[in-house]
């Protein structure tokens, strides 16, 4: 269980039990929006939506290339289609229909990839979705969310069915800390400082902004006054919040469940070098695929800890100095 925190962060829900509830929601309150999967259903959290409108929802079986093509030609009829997969499979088998048949028409399909990262756990490394965000954000036109908790969940889905054209959001699959309470607004495209601070930022997206709050808490014990912002939006990105952190603190640390070979650490970076250099370190995977374990184990192993984003916090203060 994680450290007891001045933040309160009690457990909530998974941020894909959250996606399967404000769906439902949508459904109700919008006719166009239609659901797909892949024979997940259960999993995903759409089976509630083909529970209560099974007119809308398509099954497309063990066939995610197919479930994104089917998307974007529901899309293209003017119905507003939420596609959801492991993230694994949707963003890896569906590449290249995301590209041809969502990315370069411009299409209005949302693609929800759940069981991201490495916290799904024991189901190993084929099924372990750790270059998701570098894909989504490759192509282009693609608005790119990646919520933090089940409120941001909820309220980034109600925003993507609302934004024209094509979007991906990323989910996980264990429960996660409450950051945020029931009703926050977020906008597409802006960052939410959480902790105030002054010698170093700690940049966080997903399952790590807990964490960062976490390291926060650890740092101020030692006299390090750090900056916590949560990046709901990879992309299109908040480069005003990156360029005031790097001019304000002088340091940035990027914490994210995610090879650091892409995603938001490297969408930052280019960021940073870009309008006002800073040194920067970057919590993640380090090039490899991970083993089978529990989420616990696995975080810890592959350095994904409140501990891990307070050591980078510390190195990145030295080359600072």
């Amino acid at each position: 269980m994680p450290a007891k925190t001045k933040y309160e962060l009690p457990l909530g829900a998974a941020t894909r039990e959250a996606f399967g509830k404000a769906l439902v929601e949508l459904g109700r309150e919008n006719p166009n929006v239609v659901a797909l999967d892949a024979d997940l259903s259960k999993s995903t959290y759409t089976a509630a939506f083909a529970k209560e409108f099974p007119g809308r929802f398509v099954e497309c079986g063990i066939a995610e290339a197919n479930m994104i093509a089917i998307g974007a030609g529901l899309a293209s009829s003017g119905k507003i289609p939420f596609a959801a997969s492991f993230s694994v499979f949707a963003m890896n088998k569906g590449f290249e229909q995301l590209r041809v048949t969502a990315a370069y028409p411009n299409v209005n399909l949302k693609v929800v990839g759940t069981h991201s990262g490495i916290s799904i756990g024991e189901d190993g490394p084929s099924q372990m979705s750790v270059e998701d965000l570098s894909l989504a954000c490759s192509l282009p036109g693609f608005t790119v969310l990646c919520p933090a908790d089940e409120t941001a969940m909820i309220e980034l889905v109600k925003l993507a069915a609302a934004h024209v054209g094509p979007v991906f959001i990323r989910a996980g699959r264990p429960k996660v800390a409450k950051i945020y309470e029931a009703g926050r607004q977020f906008k597409i495209g802006e960052s939410i400082e959480l902790v105030e601070g002054s010698d170093v930022t700690l940049i966080a997206t997903g399952l790590l902004v807990a964490e960062s709050i976490r390291a926060a808490e650890a740092l101020e014990s030692e006299g390090i006054s750090a900056r916590v912002i949560d990046f709901p939006t990879i992309k299109p990105l908040d480069r005003e919040a990156i360029a005031r952190a790097a001019r304000e603190t002088g340091a940035i640390v990027v914490a994210e469940e995610h090879l650091v070979d892409g995603g938001l650490g490297v969408r930052v970076a280019q960021a940073v070098a870009e309008m006002h250099p800073a040194p920067m370190e970057f919590v993640g995977i380090q090039n490899t695929y991970a083993e089978s374990g529990t989420p616990e184990q696995l975080l810890d192993k592959y350095g994904l800890l409140a501990r891990d984003v307070a050591a980078a916090a510390r190195r990145v203060l030295k080359r600072k100095r």
